[in-house]
């Protein structure tokens, strides 16, 4: 046994508990099932909370049974079933976070000895690239949930870092090999390196837009149940998802460019419509887009979101089937 096996083990490891805190993060979403329906956005439903706990202060005592606040009598029943979802709800979702985080401490030990292991950074192909994205995918939302309590992001997040862990140690694995001649380079860790962090902060803004679609559907029919009624409102997970956005396509314009001068370097040629290359520029059109539509005809809402997602798709694409499917100068990355 090798640093390369006791890497993969650590990954195999991240796996298992990243679906532990995925089911953890299911069963707080399914203990908010029942929670009531409201046509509020969080914010003003827990001002109007406060308000009718003072209107009830001021009343006087309420009767043996029952509570008074300012919208009528309150069934103390419902109203101890409300305050053990929300128990359950707490629990799960710290246990969901605790695990993440254990999960996120295998993922870097095996990251960082399958450098080790190699002897450099491990970015030298699909595999290595995958696995240092869902690290870092993961340690986006662990610092979004230590400032701003995002624990929301929670079923998402772990459900893809499960399946990219997973897909990793099962279909893109390949052993370690020296590297070819044309990523012995600095723009080998240069590019690579601000790949995976637009790419993290694309897919965090993806998701983002996933959950805005959910939630935005929720309020147009004035029924805003379960876990929804948790996230922010829909005018905020727009906004938090073009702040994602708009960080990474300066980041993802700067991996283009840099790509173009590594190519320049390995293979006399600035760009030469490789796949790759391609469907990067293809990417960095989606995202320009996106962001020149917000700024010039206004698009919030759901068409910014569909195109959001649409932009997700296409990066994923550009680093999983275009090696899958398609031949070309990066194709010595392999699998």
């Amino acid at each position: 046994m090798n640093l390369e096996y006791y890497s993969s083990a650590a990954l195999v490891t991240s796996v298992v508990i990243y679906l532990l805190a995925m089911t953890a993060h299911a069963a707080e979403w399914a203990a908010a099932r029942r929670t009531p329906a409201t046509a509020e956005p969080a914010e003003l439903a827990a001002e109007a909370v406060e308000t009718r706990k003072f209107a009830a202060v001021a009343a006087g005592s309420p009767k043996s049974g029952s509570a008074t606040t300012a919208s009528g009598p309150v069934d103390r029943e419902d109203t101890n079933q409300t305050r053990l979802a929300d128990l359950k709800i707490e629990l799960w979702g710290r246990v969901g976070v605790a695990l993440t985080v254990i999960g996120f401490g295998c993922s870097v030990v095996g990251v960082v000895l399958r450098g080790l292991a190699a002897g450099r950074p491990p970015w030298g192909n699909m595999y290595e690239f995958t696995i240092t994205a869902m690290v870092l995918v993961v340690a986006a939302y662990l610092v979004l949930v230590w400032r701003t309590g995002a624990r929301w992001l929670g079923l998402p997040v772990t459900l893809l870092a499960a399946v990219g862990n997973g897909l990793s140690v099962t279909v893109f694995y390949v052993a370690i090999a020296p590297l070819v001649p044309a990523l012995h380079s600095v723009w080998f860790v240069i590019h690579i390196v601000a790949a995976a962090v637009s790419g993290a902060a694309f897919t965090i803004g993806g998701l983002m837009s996933a959950l805005f679609l959910a939630r935005q559907r929720a309020e147009r029919r004035g029924s805003v149940t379960g876990y929804l009624k948790r996230l922010p409102t829909a005018r905020k997970l727009d906004l938090y998802a073009y702040r994602f956005l708009a960080f990474a396509f300066p980041l993802w314009t700067f991996t283009v460019a840099a790509g173009a001068i590594w190519a320049e370097y390995a293979w006399g040629r600035y760009w030469g419509w490789d796949p790759k290359e391609t469907w990067a520029l293809v990417t960095w059109v989606v995202y320009a887009c996106y962001l020149h539509a917000r700024s010039t005809a206004g698009w919030r809402g759901t068409r910014a979101a569909v195109v959001a997602l649409i932009g997700l798709a296409s990066f994923w694409f550009n680093f999983v089937g275009i090696n899958l499917l398609v031949s070309g100068l990066h194709s010595y990355a392999g699998i």
